[in-house]
């Protein structure tokens, strides 16, 4: 079993990341989904306070992926397609690295301007009683939705390229981060 990425493919460690955050991004979509067109209803009272836990995992399993991808970076496999689709693809991902940095960083910042505190796993992230920040809150209000939607659709898009991939160009990109090698 390969641990790190090579040209071939990517390391058990890439697509344990990959997967894993793949299914955290269907849940965290999922209960957004409830909260917006069910409203209060019980089964949306009961997933959307996972909303928060799940924005919280995903930020920390992304900048753990991105350090990983950082110290792979020359061993991955190169985009396959033209120098236009391989641009495409780069800026592609690095778009979807930066959303999901992005967007709950944003949740974390209007966490710590409300002034409760954030309580996860057990742990005390941030302290209760601390001064509100509004500026931290209003960013938080302005940008988190709206990013987190545009992540969403970008995610879809990189379902649907991967699936070109596999299905319709059958260059093997689909399989290196399923299979790796």
């Amino acid at each position: 079993m390969q641990v790190r990425d090579s040209a071939q493919g990517y390391g058990i460690v890439s697509r344990t990341f990959h997967w894993a955050m793949a299914l955290l991004l269907v849940l965290q979509v999922t209960t957004a989904l409830l909260h917006l067109l069910a409203g209060d209803s019980a089964a949306a009272r009961t997933v959307w306070p996972l909303h928060f836990q799940i924005g919280f995992t995903l930020w920390w399993l992304v900048l753990l992926r991105g350090s990983w991808a950082l110290a792979n970076y020359r061993r991955r496999p190169p985009h396959e397609g033209s120098p236009l689709l391989a641009r495409a693809a780069t800026m592609g991902h690095l778009a979807l690295y930066a959303l999901m940095v992005v967007v709950p960083t944003l949740a974390l910042l209007r966490a710590a301007g409300r002034g409760r505190g954030v309580r996860l796993y057990g742990i005390q992230w941030m302290p209760e009683g601390t001064p509100e920040i509004p500026a931290f809150t209003a960013a938080g209000n302005a940008l988190h939705g709206t990013l987190g939607w545009v992540l969403a659709s970008l995610v879809v898009g990189h379902v649907g390229f991967a699936l070109w991939h596999g299905l319709v160009r059958r260059d093997g990109t689909l399989a290196r981060m399923w299979r790796g090698r």
